[in-house]
């Protein structure tokens, strides 16, 4: 994949996330219902939402370093032993930092 097309996908996957938590964050500020029963919900909710909005936080911080990569010409390389990721790898996530090798290792 050329680097152009990869910064783009890797730009449109973080907007993509963007938008997501922005929802997510539009939802936690709701107020609460005064439903105790409905209250209980939303508080079960809003526990989901913010594993959400917390993973997808971390996605966009991989991203970010992904694109900083790519900047740098390291993009493709293992972060841990410097091997070419894999192709199909990358296809699957594209801002991976790691090998498969490096990856499992990571646990």
């Amino acid at each position: 994949m050329k680097n152009e097309e990869t910064e783009a996908r890797l730009r449109a996957l973080k907007a993509d996330l963007e938008r997501r938590l922005s929802a997510i964050d539009a939802d936690l500020s709701a107020a609460l219902d005064p439903d105790s029963a409905d209250r209980i919900t939303q508080l079960e909710n809003d526990q989901v939402l913010t594993e959400m909005r917390r993973e997808g936080r971390e996605e966009i911080a991989s991203i970010d370093a992904a694109l900083e990569r790519l900047k740098r010409g390291t993009f493709g390389r293992c972060v841990r032993c410097l091997s070419p990721i894999e192709a199909a790898r990358l296809d699957a996530i594209p801002y991976t930092p790691y090998c498969v090798t490096c990856a499992r290792a990571a646990g």
